[in-house]
């Protein structure tokens, strides 16, 4: 078992996948979890089975793409909870197009969603942590994000950006201990890429760049974050891991 010791997580993207997996392994560990998504339904949901199987969980329902509903959602949680330890930033969608047919208003989806999210979490709920000179952050980048995809320029900038913000904030708040780093998934099962881990064709094409020659499970990222937001990651920070198979070797 990975040490915790009375620890607070808040996970966006709870509602399902990789977000959902994280909720629950935190909550395993201890870990009273705040499971936030725009779905009040699903959040509520996951933090519902965590509760019934003896964990400690609270659902959230914010569109964290609202920078001002995440201020609010923020002030709210710091009112109840002494502070918020630990903040895994996993929200995220996509919006894929070639570039000359990608639209405005996806583009600019994808960037709040996935990356300014971010900015607003952890500009809200840090302070304490610093103050506290305790803190977990990690941020669910992608290989995307580091390798670049075609017809996913705004996910992979979206993805790019997290890493950087990653690196900047590891080394603003590392005087008071709070460590930030970056989980960077590859292909991993979940609904969001059903379509292509469902097609036979597709997925052989995949998976020819993946050395491992499986696409990933939900709790692969889940174990990886887990560990970073425990006692044993004191002295990582600033660091990508990337849960691919091999394909950024």
């Amino acid at each position: 078992m990975l040490t915790f010791t009375n620890r607070t997580a808040l996970v966006t993207g709870a509602g399902r996948g990789i977000g959902k997996a994280i909720a629950e392994t935190l909550a395993r560990h201890g870990v009273t979890v705040i499971c936030v998504s725009k779905s009040a339904d699903s959040c509520g949901a996951v933090a519902a089975a965590i509760t019934a199987s003896g964990g400690k969980a609270k659902a959230l329902a914010v569109d964290v793409a609202d920078g001002a509903a995440v201020a609010k959602a923020a002030e709210q949680l710091l009112a109840e909870f002494p502070t918020i330890d630990i903040l895994v930033n996993n929200a995220g969608i996509t919006r894929d197009g070639l570039l000359f047919r990608m639209s405005s208003d996806d583009w600019d989806a994808v960037i709040q969603t996935n990356l300014s999210s971010c900015f607003h979490w952890t500009k809200h709920l840090a302070r304490p942590m610093t103050r506290a000179r305790w803190g977990r952050i990690v941020n669910m980048a992608s290989v995307s994000g580091i390798m670049g995809n075609a017809g996913q320029a705004n996910y992979s900038a979206a993805k790019a950006g997290m890493i950087g913000l990653t690196k900047s904030l590891a080394r603003e708040f590392a005087s008071r201990s709070v460590t930030v780093n970056a989980v960077a998934p590859g292909f991993i099962k979940t609904d969001m890429t059903t379509e292509f881990v469902n097609n036979p064709e597709v997925a052989a094409k995949i998976l020819e760049a993946v050395p491992l020659k499986r696409f990933g499970e939900a709790a692969d990222i889940a174990n990886v974050t887990a560990f970073l937001c425990s006692e044993e990651a004191g002295y990582i920070t600033g660091q990508v891991f990337s849960v691919d198979g091999g394909m950024a070797m």
